[in-house]
This record gives structure tokens, C-alpha cells and sequence, in this order.
């Protein structure tokens, strides 16, 4: 009884603790609807309000008027696909090999995955930048691709490492007993018990290309083919005043994405490690 009692003051500060973090997450993105659809006279208010007391869709159809949003988003829509994709397919085998032999070489690559990832972006951009120079791929979005595959691909290879290591050794061996290769193990038996880590990774480049700045901006010149980050540094002004109904609904639309991928991905994520813990 007395366990019981101690219990839940700590069950309910952790309750607590949880929805103040999940405020503090929520908190920025409930103030950019809030702006997004506030008349100018609000927005200029010295008391702001959580709730428009007048909302209009007038900030939507001027950040449509002002800016191309429709073919900034496109664009990024186009490199955070491709990126996604291309990484998982380029990171799913060498995570294969990572994992299944575990030699010094394999742990010195993993090592320097991770400390990759530490690099600033300042760093690595002039290298990047001779290199697409010399494949004519600057101001593209293929050489976009290229550039958040090759930024993708560190961590991606460090998150399938660790799923391919929790798939059975035993079920590979059984598949080279009955005759199988090993590629056609890989793709036959490894690849679909890998299918919540693959999504898992392909979401995380998704989302990190779509959201990617400083890359696109030093990449893309020409505006028909800047990307969605690009493009709302435009609600900006020369002196730094911004523009902030227009941008708060620009930005409100480019956040969409990342959550609806999010949302329907996140049901398949769960339903794939619940399936593969019944299985095993």
C-alpha cells in the first residue's frame, strides 16, 4: 500500500513534467497559426491574443501574391523525396555489411559516422561547392539531391546499423541453407524486417532535406528553383522588417508537410516494431 502511495505523486510528476515539455514544444507552432491568420490591426496590437478576434485568410493569399510558394514547395518537395530515397537505398547495404561484420575496419567506419556528424555546414560547403562546379550541378536541384544525400547518409547509416543488428542472425543462416544468395537474402529476408527502420530513416531525410536552409541558399541562384526555406527569407525586408502575416502563413503551409508525412508514417513505425516483437 505504502509503494502504492509513493507511486503516484512520482506517476503524476512525471504526467506533469511531460505536458510541460509538450507545451514548451507546442508553444511556437500554436503562436504561428495564431499570426497566420491575424489581421494587420492585431497583429500591430500591443496586447497580442492567443486567438485571432477577427481571423482572415488575407496573410495566405498575399504570401501567394508576393512570393512563388507553389514552386518553391515543389522544389523541395522534389529534393526531399529524392534525397530520402536515394540515401536508404545507398545506406540499407552498407548498414548490412556495418553490422554483420564486425571487424576494425567496420568499427572505424562507424566512429567517423559519428564524427561527421559534428562538422559544421561552413565546413564542408567550398568542397561541395568546387564539386558540383566541376559536374555543373550548380544551381539545380539534382545537385541539391546530391548535396542532402551525402549529409543524409552518416546518420542514416548509423540508424539502419543498429536495426539491422537487431534482426536474427539465425533467419540469414536458415535462408543460406535453403540456397539463398546474399543479396537475395537481403532483399528477401533481411530488407522486410528492416521495414520500420527503413521508414524511420527515410523520414528523417525527408524531413531534414525539406527543412534545409543554408545548403539551398548558397546552391540556388536562380528563383524558379530556390526552395521553400529560401523563399521565406523573402518576407524579410532590406532592414530586417518582416512582412510577419504573410511569413507566419508561408510558414505555417510549409510546416504541413513534415507533419502529415509524420502522422501517417508514425502509425506504420509503431504497427511494424509491434508486429516484429510478436513474430519474435
Amino acid at each position: 500500500m505504502s509503494m502504492l502511495r509513493t507511486s503516484r505523486p512520482a506517476r503524476a510528476g512525471q504526467y506533469v513534467a511531460l505536458l510541460a515539455y509538450l507545451v514548451f514544444l507546442a508553444f511556437p507552432f500554436l503562436w504561428l497559426v495564431s499570426t497566420a491568420f491575424k489581421p494587420p490591426r492585431e497583429l500591430a496590437s500591443l496586447h497580442p491574443t492567443w486567438i485571432p478576434k477577427d481571423p482572415t485568410l488575407a496573410n495566405f493569399r498575399q504570401a501567394f501574391d508576393e512570393q512563388p510558394l507553389l514552386g518553391a514547395a515543389l522544389n523541395s518537395l522534389v529534393a526531399a523525396i529524392g534525397a530520402a530515397l536515394i540515401a536508404v537505398v545507398i545506406a540499407t547495404p552498407m548498414a548490412y555489411v556495418m553490422a554483420r561484420r564486425r571487424t576494425l575496419l567496420a568499427r572505424a567506419a562507424t566512429g567517423w559516422v559519428v564524427v561527421s556528424q559534428a562538422f559544421p555546414f561552413v565546413l564542408v560547403i567550398i568542397p561541395l561547392f568546387l564539386v558540383l562546379k566541376e559536374l555543373r550541378l550548380i544551381n539545380s536541384v539534382p545537385g541539391l539531391i546530391m548535396v542532402y544525400v551525402v549529409w543524409a547518409l552518416p546518420f542514416a547509416l548509423w540508424m539502419l546499423v543498429g536495426y539491422v543488428r537487431a534482426v536474427p542472425a539465425e533467419l540469414e543462416e536458415a535462408a543460406a541453407v535453403d540456397g539463398a544468395g546474399r543479396v537475395r537474402t537481403l532483399v528477401s529476408v533481411v530488407a522486410p524486417l528492416l521495414a520500420p527502420g527503413l521508414v524511420a530513416t527515410a523520414l528523417f531525410a525527408f524531413i531534414s532535406a525539406w527543412n534545409e536552409f543554408f545548403f539551398a541558399l548558397v546552391l540556388l541562384k536562380t528563383p524558379e528553383k530556390q526552395t521553400l526555406p529560401v523563399v521565406l527569407t523573402h518576407f524579410i525586408g532590406a532592414e530586417g522588417v518582416a512582412d510577419l502575416g504573410p511569413l507566419a502563413a508561408a510558414a505555417f503551409l510549409a510546416t504541413l508537410p513534415s507533419l502529415v508525412v509524420f502522422a501517417i508514417i508514425q502509425k506504420r513505425i509503431t504497427s511494424g516494431m509491434l508486429a516484429g516483437a510478436v513474430k519474435s
